[in-house]
Order: C-alpha cells, then structure tokens, then sequence
C-alpha cells in the first residue's frame, strides 16, 4: 500500500485531541507530509496546521485526504460523507483508519469510480494470516503495553526506534495500528483481524531477524480493558517479546470509555509477564514510560523519578525527558553478541 503524499488531514467534528490521535500522530512523525487541516465548526482538536478548505489543500499540493479521527467502533459518521465525496470530486485520493470501509458507503463508492480515484482502508488488511504458532523466532522483540488505551505506546515504540538507532543498534518500528500504518508505510491494523488470527498475524510482522535486530512493536489496548484485552493478548502471545515497556497516564483514575478503574503500573507488569510467558518465558520488563503533558514540568519530573525507584526500573516521558534510560537498560540487559 503506497498512500500519496503529500495529505490534507480532515478531523471533521471530533471532541477532543483523543479522537484525532491519527491526525496529530501523523503530524508528530511525518509533519512534511501535511500540508493543512479541514475541520468542521465545533471541533475539539487541532492539529497546529493551517485551516484549509478542499480547495486550498489541492492548491497547496495535497493528493490524500487523510480521515483522521477515531471513535468507538470505528464508524464514519453519516454527516461526514458529503466531505469525502466533495473531496474525490476535487481530486483527492481518500484514506481512512476507521473500521467501516470507505466503499460500503454508494456515494463515496460513486464518487471513487467516477473520477478513478483510490480508496484507502488501512484497518483492512488484504495479507492472509495463519494462526499464530508460539514458535520461538530469531531476533529481539520489544512490545509496548499499556494500564489504559490512548496512553502513547505508539509514541514510545516510535520514540524508542529514533533512540535505539542514534545507539547504533538495529531498530524497526512494527505499526499495529491505522495511525503507525500511516506513519510508517507498512503494518497491520491488529484490531481488524479476525481473532483466531490476531497472534499469527503479529508472527506475519515480526518475523525471524538477525539475532542482534530488535522489532519494535506497537502495542494496543490493556490487558486489564474490558472492551480490548482479547486484542492485546492475542498481540502480546503474537509478539513474543525479549522485552516490554508499560505506558500509562497519571491523571486518569477510570479507563477511558468505561467505567472500571485504571490498574496500576505493577499490575499491568505483573500480568504482562504472567501471559507473556507462554511464548517467551525470558519476557521482563526495561522501562515505564509515562505521558506527563498534564502535569507542570517539577511535578512530571518528580513523579518520574518516583516511579524510577518503586520499581527500580527507569521510568521516562518519551516526549519530555526522551528514552535514554530506557535504551541504556536495553544496552544493559541484552548486550551485543
């Protein structure tokens, strides 16, 4: 799948910075790739980029319109279908990372044969997958897990790659979700495959490597969400990971969606290395990292250095503080051959 770029990112009426985590990802980890944002009056998020009508982001060089909202069950919402169509009309290739296909919508269908443009359904994955088999495979793996959804495990899976590599070790960023696969070209929306599948289809992405080589993959969802912990231990078995980083968010006290309280960081890695075993009973955990934006700069580094010593395992935010000490533990317990 080779998207066009450069992307005009449409955020339509979402409400909140969450909901356009896709939009602000990619603008995070490719910002040379967009040009501008549509947004819809009453709209919760901003992506920093300038305000464009279709036509403006044509004019400025855009040939993707890149739907960059999430929502619960990954729905396009009906009002937003006369966007898309304007924009095939306009000229616009469309891609989206939301569950419901483009397609199955007759006037974005229409609109998409009439003028012979392409439409993107990164959740949906045309690779076949086998079942996973538990196989031990060559090479080092690395999962980030999380105590909630939308705590930045894709952040610091990016972040640990851009770190790992300025280290001088081999390092490739797996993307498990639709933003990685916009950011990094290639990946599996894991939450769109048919559960029998899901372990066998992160085997398919992380496949045997140099022994030095680590992949390192994006993980999804709580092993302690109710709504998503099939998907993320199905992609936790699938990784088989040498390693996992947990990522969490200070200020929440209820997972986000549902009612149930948020668990704390040693549950979630207790519980990682309880089922991670199965598959690679070596799995220990290098780092925590924790996502500080909310809180002021003496706060976030005293809750990191905290975390650090009641778990004598160096505790970071990718964004703020950077993952040195995560890579200088990795260093430390899996030394080059």
């Amino acid at each position: 799948m080779e998207i066009a770029t450069p992307y005009l990112l449409f955020l339509g009426d979402v409400p909140d910075p969450l909901a356009a985590k896709t939009a602000l990802g990619i603008v995070d980890w490719r910002p040379e790739w967009c040009v501008g944002q549509l947004r819809f009056e009453g709209c919760g998020a901003d992506a920093g980029l300038p305000d464009m009508t279709l036509q403006e982001g044509r004019a400025a060089g855009a040939k993707t319109l890149i739907v960059g909202a999430v929502n619960a069950g990954g729905v396009l919402p009906g009002h937003w279908v006369d966007t898309i169509v304007a924009a095939l009309d306009a000229g616009y290739d469309v891609a989206s990372g939301l569950h419901s296909r483009l397609g199955d919508h007759p006037a974005i269908r229409a609109a998409a044969a009439r003028w012979g443009r392409r439409l993107y359904d990164v959740r949906h994955a045309t690779q076949r997958f086998d079942t996973g088999k538990g196989t031990k495979r060559s090479g080092l793996r690395l999962l980030t897990v999380g105590t909630d959804c939308s705590v930045g495990k894709k952040y610091t899976a990016l972040a640990l790659e851009r770190g790992m590599r300025a280290a001088g070790l081999d390092a490739d960023f797996r993307a498990t979700g639709q933003t990685g696969v916009f950011i990094s070209g290639r990946g599996v929306a894991i939450d769109a495959v048919v559960a029998d599948f899901i372990s066998g289809a992160v085997e398919w992405l992380s496949p045997d490597a140099e022994p030095s080589h680590w992949d390192l993959i994006e993980g999804q969802g709580s092993l302690y969400h109710p709504s998503f912990a099939g998907v993320s231990l199905g992609l936790l078995h699938g990784a088989q990971p040498d390693a996992f980083v947990v990522c969490h968010e200070p200020t929440r006290r209820t997972m986000r969606g549902v009612r149930h309280a948020l668990p704390t960081i040693r549950q979630v890695i207790d519980l990682t290395r309880i089922c991670g075993s199965l598959t690679n009973p070596a799995i220990r955990c290098v780092g925590i990292a924790i996502n500080t934006q909310a809180l002021d700069e003496d706060d976030a580094l005293r809750l990191l250095d905290e975390t650090t010593t009641a778990h004598d395992i160096p505790a970071v935010d990718p964004i703020r503080t950077g993952v040195g000490p995560i890579v200088d533990r990795i260093l430390q317990e899996f030394p080059a051959p």
